[in-house]
C-alpha cells in the first residue's frame, strides 16, 4: 500500500485559522498523534505568515524536525509551498514584479536548503486561487521562473511539482513546455470542484504525477467530507492504478469539529485504505 499521510495542520484544532495553516505551537504534537493513528508522513506547509518562525527556516528548526521524524517514524517527504500563493510575482507590474520575483527565488532557495537537510525530496508549488495563471503572458513568466527553480533544486536533490487549475490537456502542455524535469501534483478535490474528468486528467498527466492530494468537493463548491462531494474515487484510484502510481497519498480532506481531528482523520484513512485495497495500490 502507498505511504499515507496528512497535510500539516489537519491534526490540530483550527481555532479560527481556516482549513489550512502551519500549526506553530502544535506541529510537534502532530507527529506523535499521527503515529498513534497510523499516519506515515506529514506534508509540511511553508506559508507567508510568520515564515521566519517556521522550523524549516532555521538550522535549529531542522534539528527539531529531524528529531520528531526519528522519534516517531513519521516522515516529511514533501513541502507545500503555500508562500507562493500569497506572493505570486507575476501578478505585479514592472519593478515591483522583478523585486518580488527575486524575493520568491531567495525564499525558495532557503526552503530547498532546509529540505535537503531533513530529507524532504519534493517541493510543491501551488498555482491555484491567488496564484492561478490566467493569461498566456502569466504562463510565460511562470514557465521561466519554474525552469530556474528546477535548476536550483537540482543542487539540493529536490524535485519540483506544480499544482494548477488548468484543464487536463492544457496542464500537460504547460509541463511539456517547461523543458526540464518537472512534476505534477494531482488533487482529487480540485479536479471534482472544477468539473474535470478524473480519468482523463490522471491518464493525461501519467508519469508527471509525483504526489496526490485526496479531498472531495462539490462541483463549483467547497470541500466536503470524503464521499459526499462530486469526486468519483473509483475513477481516481483505478486511474492511479493504471498509470502505476507508487508514491504518497496525502489527505487534505474536510475538517470536522474542533477537538475531533484524530477521529476524523481515522475515518478518512479507512475510506482511503478501502480504495487502495480495492485497486491494489
Amino acid at each position: 500500500m502507498r505511504s499515507l499521510g496528512i497535510m500539516q495542520g489537519r491534526l490540530t484544532p483550527s481555532g479560527g485559522r481556516g482549513i489550512q495553516f502551519f500549526p506553530f505551537d502544535e506541529w510537534k504534537d502532530e507527529f506523535s498523534n499521527g503515529k498513534k493513528i497510523g499516519i506515515q508522513e506529514i506534508e509540511w506547509i511553508f506559508d507567508y505568515d510568520r515564515y521566519e518562525d517556521n522550523p524549516l527556516w532555521t538550522e535549529a528548526g531542522y534539528r527539531q524536525i529531524l528529531n520528531m521524524c526519528e522519534d516517531t517514524g513519521v516522515t516529511v517527504r514533501s513541502v507545500c509551498f503555500d508562500y507562493f500563493m500569497r506572493r505570486p510575482f507575476f501578478k505585479k507590474e514592472n519593478a515591483e514584479r522583478e523585486e518580488l520575483r527575486n524575493e520568491n527565488l531567495q525564499i525558495t532557495q532557503r526552503v530547498l536548503q532546509g529540505m535537503s537537510v531533513i530529507g524532504a525530496s519534493l517541493l510543491e508549488i501551488p498555482l491555484v486561487d491567488d496564484s492561478s495563471m490566467k493569461t498566456d503572458h502569466e504562463k510565460e513568466m511562470v514557465r521561466g521562473f519554474v525552469y530556474e527553480v528546477v535548476k536550483l533544486a537540482e543542487r539540493f536533490e529536490v524535485q519540483i511539482s506544480l499544482e494548477t487549475d488548468l484543464p487536463p490537456g492544457a496542464f500537460k502542455e504547460f509541463l511539456d513546455s517547461i523543458g526540464c524535469e518537472i512534476y505534477a501534483n494531482y488533487d482529487s478535490g480540485n479536479s471534482s470542484g472544477l468539473g474535470y474528468d478524473h480519468e482523463e486528467e490522471i491518464m493525461s498527466l501519467g508519469d508527471y504525477i509525483a504526489n496526490v492530494h485526496i479531498k472531495d468537493r462539490k462541483l463549483h463548491g467547497t470541500t466536503m467530507q470524503l464521499g459526499t462531494g462530486s469526486a468519483d474515487f473509483d475513477k481516481v484510484f483505478s486511474s492511479l492504478r493504471r498509470i502505476g502510481y507508487n508514491k504518497s497519498i496525502i489527505l487534505q480532506a474536510a475538517r470536522g469539529e474542533d477537538g475531533q481531528e484524530a477521529e476524523n482523520i481515522q475515518q478518512q484513512l479507512e475510506f482511503i485504505k478501502d480504495y487502495c485495497v480495492k485497486y491494489s495500490l
